[in-house]
Order: structure tokens, then C-alpha cells, then sequence
């Protein structure tokens, strides 16, 4: 249909896309409509708003990529995903309707790195609570937890998890590292020693989740291996919320079974008031915002558009799903 865009961005809320350098770029390689308003969680809304365009960039993790989406969009060719996560796209209904997955994986690992440090230190410094104390008039003298000679566990060894391997490394800390390809050797290399997922949970004063989130990893964390965390343990989630049952999660907080945690992601965004998790004062939250840098968002938006333009070549880039059939 005339006058119908070729790259639809759908779920531009909060918009960090529309007016930049990348989408300057984007123009360049056809007709480009950005929507800036909520409402792409709804299956239906997403579909209109894809409509006939070839290609999709996604922004936001909110807007679900179903198989009645790809159903809906015949024309659609490509996803070209801002980020690491794919738990928004259902990727085999990707491959069974020929369209390309791409992302843009590790341009936002160091920032993340750098908040999984700061949750880290924030929680077993308490700084947030002394923060409040002090500004009612208090003056604190609680101990607090040194992070030097204390044993990190990181689930996952991707661009994310060694980074913060480093990180750790050099604030003195000894690192366990939990791989899913069971490469010690690789982990070796980066200063850690590899160990299985039981010993992680009792040995560790501090765990990291760097997970991608699937049916593998999903509730990786729970009831059991929570149960066999330190009482002096902090927990450290920057992955996705899901990678820890939350039940579990609430129980230990609510009965001091752990120390605290520093959370960056949630089982459902954003977090609503009231949530359980606001009520206890030793979890340190974040607003699944560990990447939101100016250098992250510049260079991961634009690394997004190159994706569209290396599948238009035919030379596709950073592919998560190759369709072996094409869509006509």
C-alpha cells in the first residue's frame, strides 16, 4: 500500500530512539515511522502498528513478539533488537515464518558491569538505608560488609559476566564462575575457577545472575538453591527477574534467610507500588536501568540500525535466528 513505512519502529516508550543519529541513519534506508506512545504490549496494537513494514526495530523488551504477531505481518522480515534479550521474541515462530532475529549483544556489558559493582557495594555497605537514617536526623553505627577476601559467585560467563569478574577481581574479591558450556578452562583464564551451581549457592557471600533468560534458565534460582545460601549472602540481579523465583525470594528477604539484594530487574516492569520488594529496607533497587548510559544507548541504537543494513546487503550481523526459508 502506498505511503506505508519499510522499518517500523513500534515501541519507541520512553523514547530514546526517535530524533537521534540512529534514527537519522535509518531514514536513509527507507520510509521510517517511529511510535512514541505506550501500547505496543498489546498484541493487536503491535500488529497495526507493523502493518506492512519489512522490517522491525525492537526497543522495548514490553512488546511481544508472538507467533500471532509474525502471523500478522506477512511482509516482516527482520527484527532488529536494541539489547542482549530475546525473551520478548518467540524465536521459533521467528524461524518458522522466515524472519531474521538480530540484537546487539555486549554494547552495554561494561555499563552493566559497573551497576552489578555498585548494587554489590551499595547492599553490603547499606548505603541507601544509612542515606535515609542520616537524613531523619540519624547518625549510624552499624558495621558493615568489606567485599575484600570475600568469594563472588557469577552465573554466566558471557561479555556481561566477565566483565564483572574483572571487576571484582580487582577489589580483591575471589571469584567462583558458573558456566553453561562447563568450559573451565575458559573460566580460568579470566581469574575464576569454575564450580558447579550447589557450590556457588553455599560458598559465595555475594551471587551475580548474567543469564540470559529461556526455558533453561527460568526460575534458575529458587526455593532449594536459596536454601543453601550464607545468612551473610548478598544476591546481585542485573539479568532478567525471572531468573529467580520471586516467592522464594520474598520468603528468604522477609525471614533473614539472606543479607539483602541489589536488583536491577523484575518479574513484572515496571514495579508497582506497594510491591513487596519496596518493604525491606536491605534490597537495593534499580529501575532495569544498568545500561542506560548516553555511550550505551548512541552506540547500541546505532549498532541496531547497522544490523538492518548489513540484512539488507545480504550480509546479516549479530543474527540470533536465520530462517532457512525467506518470506515472500
Amino acid at each position: 500500500m502506498p505511503g506505508e513505512p519499510v522499518i517500523v519502529v513500534p515501541d519507541d516508550f520512553p523514547t530514546v530512539f526517535n530524533g537521534t543519529s540512529a534514527h537519522e541513519r535509518c531514514q536513509k534506508l527507507g520510509d521510517t515511522r517511529v511510535y512514541i506512545e505506550r501500547g505496543a504490549d498489546d498484541e493487536a496494537e503491535l500488529i497495526r502498528r507493523i502493518g506492512n513494514a519489512r522490517y522491525a526495530i525492537n526497543i522495548r523488551a514490553h512488546a511481544r513478539f508472538t507467533e500471532g504477531v509474525m502471523a500478522g505481518c506477512r511482509k516482516l522480515e527482520m527484527i532488529s533488537i536494541w539489547g542482549t534479550g530475546t525473551d520478548n521474541i518467540d524465536l521459533d515462530a521467528a524461524g518458522r515464518h522466515g524472519i531474521t532475529v538480530c540484537n546487539t549483544p555486549g554494547v552495554n556489558a561494561f555499563a552493566v558491569a559497573e551497576h552489578t559493582l555498585a548494587l554489590m557495594l551499595a547492599a553490603a555497605r547499606r548505603i541507601p538505608r544509612i542515606d535515609r537514617e542520616m537524613r531523619g536526623g540519624a547518625w549510624p553505627r552499624e558495621l558493615l560488609t568489606q567485599l575484600l577476601g570475600k568469594t563472588l559467585g557469577v552465573f554466566g560467563t558471557g561479555t556481561i559476566g566477565r566483565r564483572v569478574i574483572a571487576l571484582a577481581k580487582a577489589i580483591g574479591m575471589d571469584v567462583l564462575a558458573w558456566s553453561a558450556r562447563g568450559d573451565a578452562g575458559a573460566v580460568a583464564t579470566l581469574g575464576a575457577r569454575a564450580a558447579a551451581k550447589d557450590e556457588i549457592c553455599r560458598a559465595a557471600d555475594v551471587i551475580s545472575l548474567h543469564l540470559r533468560l529461556g526455558p533453561d534458565t527460568r526460575g534458575f534460582l529458587g526455593r532449594r538453591e536459596i536454601a543453601l545460601m550464607k545468612p551473610t549472602a548478598i544476591l546481585i540481579n542485573t539479568g532478567r527477574g525471572a531468573l529467580i523465583e520471586r516467592e522464594a525470594l520474598l520468603d528468604a528477604l522477609g525471614q533473614s534467610k539472606i543479607a539483602g539484594a541489589g536488583l536491577d530487574v523484575f518479574h513484572d516492569e515496571p514495579l508497582k507500588p506497594g510491591d513487596a520488594l519496596v518493604t525491606f529496607p536491605s534490597v537495593v533497587l534499580s529501575p532495569h536501568n544498568a545500561g542506560q548510559t548516553p555511550e550505551v544507548i548512541r552506540d547500541g541504537l546505532l549498532r541496531a540500525i547497522v544490523n538492518v543494513e548489513n540484512y539488507v546487503k545480504g550480509t546479516p550481523t549479530d543474527v540470533v535466528v536465520a530462517p532457512v526459508k525467506t518470506r515472500r
